[in-house]
């Protein structure tokens, strides 16, 4: 490379501070391959669309209606308006809620394929899927109201598990296309949260019910009321957060196992020289538990063996990663931006994808090495590529489908040409679900929240964080979710984390016990050393936030933090969100009553109504709201004065250590 940076493409240093992503960006520059890094560099942002204030709804447009400095400063009037009318807070507001169920539509339609390979599985007409949890098995049967035993001679007699496991999915998958009433996980929320939403009217009454209503509310020429619109935004959001997001996590784990901690190792070094790497990449865990148990398969094993392998080594990219890691400790290649960098190092013989944040490029790039490109949903097809397959996956030969994309994958082993795998991986502990969090504080016997609401009331731990999202191109990779976190932690704020923000975390070594004794303040490390648990959690992919939803519930269940979620000390955050998912997930946040501080803003600049209402006047209504600072520090700083005004608001905002009292001390109290 010359001196002179190249402005064509990116400075390594400067996009990110993961090794390992320096080292592939510099090697495929110098190979002359474009990644996403150089792509951002090139490629301008449009300043009317990050503002939100171009409006696409009609043919007549697109019209745009900028913010001006003298509408802004009030020298002026504003008068903007499109062809027909519509008000910069309309138009805004509508290319919002669009991005929110566009967001809750793609995790919710996740959670209807889940469900409906759930209710395949318990009929035994998927034959390669069964129930591996069945403790959890009962409790969601308990939510849905479906009876785990029946009556026979006066006697109760225990069902069996897969008839439990049909009325279930019957009653899950009822919940997409339900019209009328509310959806049934809303009671899993606090009460005083629940009768928020009642107040408001934003309980949703079916997931596609909420979708398909902000489609029609958006269209050319219905709803004109910045503030209705937003109100329909907030009601969709919450059919994903409490509704598809929340029941595909259940019966995951119902048929995959509930994660509880476990170590895994993450980057790309994870990657291996002699044995046949598949990388599993995406959010639906359905096709890589298969692939997963395929491989350890004895004939597996043995067509490896007859390719010159040494076996395989199953990664994760994104999402998908998270969820083979947290149920299997498999290892991590890495995360949404380093996707095109794990086909660059020459030694992934498929890259196989499922849905959601795969990148079209790496069709492209796997042209310049031996890898083949598998698309196995058939809802995500990539027209381009030459090494580019579709494997149609069908739950009802899951495993032989599974064998089928591994011999493809075996088959090329022997294609492989020069690689250049980075050394760098990291060590991470994983798998904090809401029940494996409770276990750890109390045990199987006295599993509680209450020690960490101990610990939050005395002043060890001065609140929570749920830091997740996505990486972003346009945000330095890794470190806008590494300064906020590292911030927290070291001013005692426990923090959850999912999704990309998570494999940040497990990159930098924020994923283990020991790392509490190094980066967490002085009474959150205690706690941690007592506990032996790291200062950051990770609870799983981000489809799982609404495990941290659960856990906030536990919280206040256990008492003495308030009677809602809007009463905790806690807040969330979403450093570096690049997709509608983040959005979606935010608003289900925000109207569960949440602060959010996000560190890309959303496109709402173009109406300082719009902006004034989401960040102020949403407090009002659900508790929560949105704020954007884009400098992490500043915005830990930001979350960190939030919770100290819930801290006072709940008389806590003064440590008090507990103090063991002897027979003089408690006689001296009698005197007084």
């Amino acid at each position: 490379m010359s001196e002179t940076p190249n402005p064509k493409v990116a400075v390594p240093e400067d996009v990110s501070v993961d090794k390992a992503t320096i080292k592939m960006l510099r090697y495929a520059q110098e190979k002359g391959i474009e990644t996403i890094f150089d792509r951002a560099v090139k490629m301008k942002q449009c300043n009317i669309g990050t503002e939100g204030i171009c409006c696409r709804i009609c043919a007549q447009g697109p019209c745009r209606v900028p913010l001006t400095k003298g509408i802004k400063d009030g020298t002026e009037p504003d008068t903007r308006v499109g062809l027909c009318g519509a008000t910069p807070e309309t138009i805004v507001a509508r290319n919002l809620i669009r991005q929110i169920a566009a967001g809750c539509a793609s995790h919710s339609d996740h959670g209807r394929a889940v469900t409906e390979t759930f209710l395949a599985m318990a009929r035994k007409e998927a034959h390669d899927y069964t129930i591996k949890d069945e403790i959890k098995l009962l409790e969601v049967a308990e939510y849905f109201g479906v009876p785990v035993s029946e009556e026979k001679d006066g006697v109760d007699i225990p069902r069996d598990k897969f008839d439990i496991a049909v009325d279930i999915g019957e009653v899950a998958l009822g919940q997409w296309g339900q019209q009328q009433g509310e959806l049934i996980y809303l009671k899993r929320a606090p009460k005083p949260t629940q009768d928020r939403w009642e107040k408001h009217g934003v309980k949703p009454r079916g997931i596609d019910r909420e979708v398909v209503e902000i489609m029609h509310r958006t269209h050319m020429g219905v709803d004109q009321d910045y503030r209705n619109l937003l109100h329909q935004g907030a009601r969709c959001s919450l059919g994903n957060g409490w509704g598809g997001s929340m029941m595909a996590t259940d019966l995951q784990d119902i048929m995959f196992g509930t994660p509880y901690p476990r170590t895994g190792h993450i980057n790309l070094g994870v990657l291996s020289h002699d044995k046949i790497n598949i990388i599993v990449h995406g959010h639906d865990p359905l096709v890589s538990e298969m692939i997963v148990a395929a491989v350890n398969l004895p004939e597996m094993q043995e067509y490896a063996k007859s390719k010159g392998a040494n076996g395989y080594v199953v990664s994760g990219m994104c999402c998908t990663a998270n969820e083979i890691l947290v149920r299997h400790g498999m290892p991590i290649a890495g995360d949404y931006l380093q996707q095109e960098l794990a086909v660059i190092t020459g030694a992934v013989e498929a890259m196989v994808v499922d849905v959601q944040c795969i990148m079209e490029s790496l069709g492209k790039v796997s042209e310049c090495f031996h890898t083949k490109f598998i698309t196995t949903m058939p809802i995500a097809k990539c027209a381009s590529g030459l090494n580019t397959i579709h494997v149609n996956f069908e739950e009802h030969v899951a495993m032989e489908k599974a064998k089928e994309i591994i011999r493809i994958a075996a088959d090329n082993f022997p294609n492989r040409g020069e690689t250049n795998i980075p050394s760098d991986s990291n060590r991470m502990v994983v798998g904090f679900s809401t029940e494996a969090i409770k276990y750890h504080l109390g045990g199987t016997f006295r599993g509680s929240f209450v020690p960490l609401n101990d610990n939050i009331i005395n002043g060890r731990i001065r609140g929570i964080c749920g830091v997740v999202g996505c990486n972003n191109a346009r945000t330095e990779h890794d470190e806008v979710h590494l300064a906020l976190i590292k911030e927290l932690i070291k001013n005692d704020v426990i923090v959850l984390t999912t999704g990309c923000s998570a494999m940040a975390c497990g990159k930098a070594g924020l994923l283990t016990p020991e790392s509490a004794a190094v980066f967490a303040g002085a009474g959150l490390a205690e706690v941690c050393e007592a506990v032996g648990i790291p200062p950051v959690l990770h609870m799983g992919s981000c489809l799982d936030n609404s495990r941290i939803l659960t856990a906030a519930t536990e919280v206040v269940k256990a008492g003495g933090l308030g009677k809602e979620l809007a009463d905790l000390p806690a807040a969330g955050a979403a450093p570096g969100w690049m997709s509608e998912k983040a959005i979606g997930i935010g608003q289900y946040f925000v109207t569960s009553g949440v602060y959010v501080m996000i560190g890309v803003p959303l496109a709402i600049g173009g109406s300082p109504t719009v902006k004034a209402y989401l960040e102020h006047d949403m407090e009002e209504l659900y508790g929560g709201k949105w704020a954007y600072e884009p400098d992490p520090v500043k915005a830990a700083h930001k979350i960190l004065a939030h919770i100290d005004e819930k801290r006072k608001a709940l008389g806590i905002d003064k440590a008090r250590e507990r103090v063991l009292m002897d027979m003089s001390d408690r006689r001296a109290l009698e005197v007084a």
